[in-house]
């Protein structure tokens, strides 16, 4: 199986767009178009459906995005294995993660990585972090900063970095956004609310208000926790976030905190790794140098 084929197959099944596939690989778009043909000759199936306007998968594609996922990280943990034994580990690590974790954490966790071993290129996204460890299953990161499901997926490895508290915050200097008390039900069922899309805030708010038997009045949805505090510091609303995300936020001083705070539980925040990906030289020296955070309580 070429290797360079699978990557272009990689690449267009993540883009699912000819011109914007050539661009990430450097290389024509007939040069894809010729090799995702000659894949599709070899396996004698089409892997794409594709007309002038739009490119999707085939059932046929999506089982084989699946296999050609996995020889890569084969091939990419080979290859290293090649150099682990040189003076200096060389190669890339893939990083995915929120902004806010970008410059609350990665500082202090590369600064001693990049010393340790500045042969690797470190390749930093960002993103909403609620699609952090789908990300990681399906392999387009080899590390991701996530926040801790109730239940984490087979196959994946968690450290945890840091636990923060998820808070409801509210525009400030105006008390008119402040509830009576906390499961007060008739100031959760008129005061617009402003929550993510989807990840583990979304998943406990939604079992908070469940069991409140609130019906809530949600004003918008969105992607990033860096957002909320926006909209709510415009007076949109009130908001759902880890407080992490508020103490780092440029706009802070423009919220405030619920005086009365419902419990949502910890949001444990840590690094993600598939575990078979730990055999990789590289992805072993990033997870055996991240410390182990101690969160016993002080006496």
């Amino acid at each position: 199986m070429d290797i360079t084929k699978l990557k272009l197959f990689c690449t267009l099944a993540n883009t699912l767009h000819f011109g914007r596939a050539a661009a990430a690989c450097h290389v024509s778009p007939s040069t894809v178009s010729r090799s995702i043909k000659q894949l599709e000759e070899d396996l004698g199936t089409s892997l794409f459906e594709r007309d002038n306007r739009s490119v999707v998968l085939t059932h046929e594609g999506q089982s084989f995005l699946f296999f050609a996922r996995e020889v890569l990280q084969q091939w990419d943990t080979y290859q290293e294995s090649l150099l682990a034994h040189a003076d200096q580990l060389r190669g890339q690590l893939s990083i995915y993660c929120s902004v806010t974790a970008s410059y609350s954490f990665l500082f202090d966790i590369l600064t001693e990585f990049r010393v340790s071993h500045p042969g690797i290129a470190i390749k930093l996204h960002t993103g909403d972090p609620a699609q952090s460890i789908e990300r990681v299953l399906a392999g387009n990161e080899d590390i991701a900063i996530a926040a801790k499901p109730e239940k984490l997926p087979a196959g994946i490895s968690f450290k945890l970095i840091a636990r923060s508290p998820l808070i409801f915050i509210a525009p400030r200097d105006d008390e008119t956004w402040q509830p009576p008390a906390a499961s007060a039900q008739h100031f959760w069922q008129r005061i617009p609310m402003i929550i993510s899309e989807e990840g583990l805030a979304r998943e406990r708010l939604d079992s908070w208000f469940a069991e409140q038997q609130i019906r809530p009045n949600i004003y918008a949805e969105v992607k990033g926790n860096e957002a909320i505090v926006s909209m709510v510091s415009l007076g949109f609303g009130v908001g759902v976030l880890p407080k992490i995300v508020l103490d780092n936020s440029p706009l802070a001083d423009r919220v405030q905190p619920l005086h009365h705070q419902p419990d949502l539980g910890p949001y444990d925040l840590g690094i993600c790794v598939m575990e078979k990906r730990l055999k990789s030289p590289i992805i072993s020296a990033f997870w055996q140098q991240l410390p182990i955070e101690d969160l016993t309580p002080k006496e």
